[in-house]
């Protein structure tokens, strides 16, 4: 979905997953020329030919969820980093280190292990030989989906920034409490490399969960009136008010609901569903259990209907068009598109800061050739 993001003006010299179906899925939309499918540890800079301006690397966010066990970087999953950062290494010593790297994961990667993952990651990017920064960027700003998440974008140090490409200060678009914290946790002497990336404010998206529902999908099926019902249950009185609220309005109204495991009272767990008629989805997540999937509510002429969210519609969510091959199988097309990065927030850093660092490299490029 990164390579969705960046458009047609890029071309891509390689690509990588563990994953056979979500290759398969690649391949479906890009073909599978450029496409290698294994541990990205067994690769080695020989495979990947060229230079490239850019790579980008969504490596896996299980051990550094705060849903998940949080292994942290040394987790099995996450640890896929150090594969990432041997291939650039490997680069850099046959003088084709990419110009900008690009690492996109949750938020939760800003306090793994108390923060000191995020400290061994801007380590490792400093000792390839780059600056960096990082932002969180919510797709909200884009798409109709709740879904944080932290990019970290490292430059050549060669490369002579332009300065309206830095801020002095943290945007306050792309900047959370956690990244400030994060950053207040890097030693003094790797601040020298740290910088703080000038975008322009996202324009903001008019659509809403309401505009991307389809009236007949043909993945998911209606619930029946007495799931519905049992769905609506497990409601605690904050939500059923917002049910509620929905249903007096008169209008038609579609709200997105979570099932999630809460403490009652009394201490003991329970489980609850939670809806929002916000105009936003829940953040979309891999299905690998009940509480990962994620329904919507129908609210119509004093009626509620229930389903789940399909196929589709999440793609349409994550910003991606209507002809994008999706994975025949339910299941799969909501793991690729739960394990995936909103393309368009790829688009708005390829438009607004990866182009003109670029453009920036090959000035610096142009003068060292005229200097020989």
């Amino acid at each position: 979905m990164a390579r969705a993001g960046l458009g047609p003006s890029w071309t891509c010299l390689f690509a990588n997953d563990f994953d056979a179906k979500k290759g398969a899925a690649y391949a479906g939309n890009w073909g599978a020329d450029d496409l290698r499918i294994g541990d990205i540890h067994g690769l080695k800079s020989g495979d990947l030919a060229g230079r490239a301006d850019l790579a980008w690397a969504s490596f896996p966010c299980q051990d550094l969820s705060l849903a998940g066990a949080q292994a942290g970087l040394k987790g099995v999953r996450s640890g896929a980093f150090y594969g990432f950062r041997d291939l650039v290494a490997g680069l850099a010593r046959e003088g084709r280190a990419p110009r900008i790297l690009a690492l996109e994961n949750v938020v939760g990667a800003l306090t793994s292990n108390k923060g000191a993952d995020f400290v061994a990651l801007c380590t490792e990017l400093r000792n390839l030989g780059y600056v960096f920064g990082a932002m969180t960027i919510d797709a909200a700003r884009f798409v109709p989906q709740s879904r944080p998440r932290l990019f970290v974008i490292a430059v050549r140090r060669e490369i002579t920034l332009c300065p309206s490409l830095i801020c002095d200060f943290p945007h306050a678009d792309f900047t959370s409490s956690a990244l400030l914290r994060a950053y207040e946790l890097t030693p003094e002497n790797m601040r020298r490399d740290w910088r703080w990336w000038a975008l322009p404010a996202p324009a903001g998206s008019n659509l809403r969960l309401i505009d991307l529902i389809e009236a007949s999908p043909a993945d998911v099926d209606w619930h029946s009136d007495a799931q519905t019902q049992k769905l609506m249950s497990l409601m605690d009185g904050v939500n059923r008010a917002k049910l509620d609220a929905a249903l007096q309005s008169g209008e038609r109204s579609i709200g997105a609901v979570y099932r999630r495991t809460r403490m009652d009272a009394a201490g003991k767990k329970v489980q609850r569903a939670e809806v929002r008629f916000d105009g936003l989805a829940g953040c979309l997540r891999t299905p690998g259990g009940g509480s990962s999937r994620q329904f919507i509510l129908v609210v119509e002429h004093g009626a509620v209907r229930s389903r789940l969210l399909s196929g589709r519609e999440a793609a349409r969510l994550m910003g991606l068009p209507d002809d994008f091959a999706l994975p025949q199988r339910y299941s799969d097309a909501l793991h690729l598109l739960g394990d995936g990065v909103a393309p368009p927030v790829v688009r708005h850093l390829a438009q607004h800061l990866f182009a003109p660092l670029l453009a920036a490299g090959a000035r610096a490029d142009a003068a060292a050739n005229a200097a020989e």
